[in-house]
């Protein structure tokens, strides 16, 4: 991992343009963003342990663009799977969602497959990235799990982060290590203690109403946190279901390979029979996203100062972000490229001014240093004058 995180462009230009919520319900606290046309139903995006709602947002970049909704939230402080149920129910019904299309990686993955059990009638497909069926196994490698709510944050971050490899990787995968640990540094200790209490409350997904043929099963084929064994568990469960197998993503292939991710997502999402309404995003000619540019806003902004919306709030709601010809990230790229190059410049040119100083002071303490060797020196033979007379 890098020592030093610096936001991804297409990442600030996200934060510039798409609000965030936050709403309680109850004694709940959610976060998610929520963008796309609104008749659409929307696709819901649930992370891993140490995710945020912020780690999909190429999925929302990318999918809004070609008019589908997508939703991305945190999972709140629950400590329990049937509380999960229950305050996840009571947040649809509050941002008024009733049929909903599920993308859950890992924790997220197993905890929308418990939905699609307890609540059938609103799941209509589900989409599962290296995720698991059963928490035993989880459980059995965390002996100190009763411990877990008293346990220090530092600690447990230690405990989270150590479940990513961190080794050589590729830049594309080195970068959304990156990612996801900034993203950990942003959680509470009752997020942390909640989402591994989580994963290690005895549960396992029993057979679901669904068809197989309205899930997709989106792994990586190289290394991962969840092992080979749980997540071969989860393809034999749903022999029928859509294979999209990533030749290589770690742990966060909606990050590091978000092109291929977002690919299977729409493919999923037009076979399961969603429409996508293009029609209805801003700043897209009718004949698609291939025309003039000029009618679309190029609005910036620093990610601090992104719009945080309550559930009453009607603004940019039902408008994609206003991103550049084709919002994949060929075009996105070479924003982060650019700001590397701002920030180069801000440092050479900090540097011209600092190195000067620098060497001012150097040659000052220098002479300082010589000065005092000097009146050691003619003091010591003075005394040596003093002892021979």
């Amino acid at each position: 991992m890098k020592g030093v995180f610096s936001a991804p462009g297409d990442y600030i230009y996200f934060k510039s343009q798409v609000p965030l919520h936050k709403i309680p319900i109850y004694s709940k606290q959610w976060r998610y963003y929520d963008f796309g046309p609104k008749v659409v139903p929307p696709l819901i995006c649930l992370p891993g342990t140490a995710g945020t709602a912020d780690v999909y947002y190429k999925q929302i970049m990318s999918l809004s663009m070609k008019g589908y909704r997508v939703i991305s939230v945190d999972i709140p402080c629950v400590w329990n799977h049937q509380e999960w149920i229950h305050a996840f129910e009571k947040f649809l019904d509050a941002i008024d969602v009733h049929h909903i299309h599920l993308y859950g990686t890992s924790l997220g993955g197993f905890l929308a497959q418990l939905f699609a059990l307890h609540r059938p009638r609103r799941v209509r497909s589900l989409v599962l990235s290296n995720t698991f069926l059963e928490t035993s196994s989880v459980s059995a490698a965390m002996p100190w799990a009763p411990l877990v709510g008293w346990t220090p944050a530092f600690l447990l971050k230690r405990y989270v982060l150590t479940g990513i490899r961190d080794g050589p990787h590729e830049p594309f995968i080195a970068d959304s290590v990156d990612f996801v640990v900034a993203q950990v540094e942003t959680l509470s200790r009752e997020d942390l203690a909640s989402r591994l209490s989580l994963t290690v409350d005895a549960a396992s997904v029993g057979p679901l109403v669904l068809s197989d043929s309205l899930i997709t099963i989106m792994d990586t084929n190289d290394f991962c946190a969840i092992s080979q064994q749980l997540k071969d568990q989860v393809v034999e469960r749903y022999p029928g279901a859509r294979l999209g197998l990533l030749k290589t993503g770690g742990d966060f292939p909606f990050l590091s390979r978000p092109d291929e991710v977002n690919l299977h997502l729409q493919l999923h999402l037009r076979r399961v029979g969603v429409d996508a309404r293009q029609d209805l995003v801003r700043g897209v000619p009718k004949d698609g996203p291939g025309g003039s540019s000029s009618e679309q806003n190029s609005r910036k902004g620093d990610p601090d100062d992104a719009p945080e919306d309550d559930i009453g709030s009607s603004s940019n709601e039902n408008e994609p972000p206003l991103t550049p010809e084709g919002t994949d990230s060929q075009n996105l790229e070479s924003t982060p490229l650019l700001l590397h190059l701002v920030s180069d410049n801000e440092q050479t040119i900090a540097s011209n001014k600092v190195l000067p100083n620098l060497t001012f002071e150097f040659i000052i303490l220098s002479l300082l240093l010589l000065y005092l060797e000097t009146l050691y020196n003619d003091r010591k033979c003075r005394n040596l004058d003093s002892l021979c007379r």
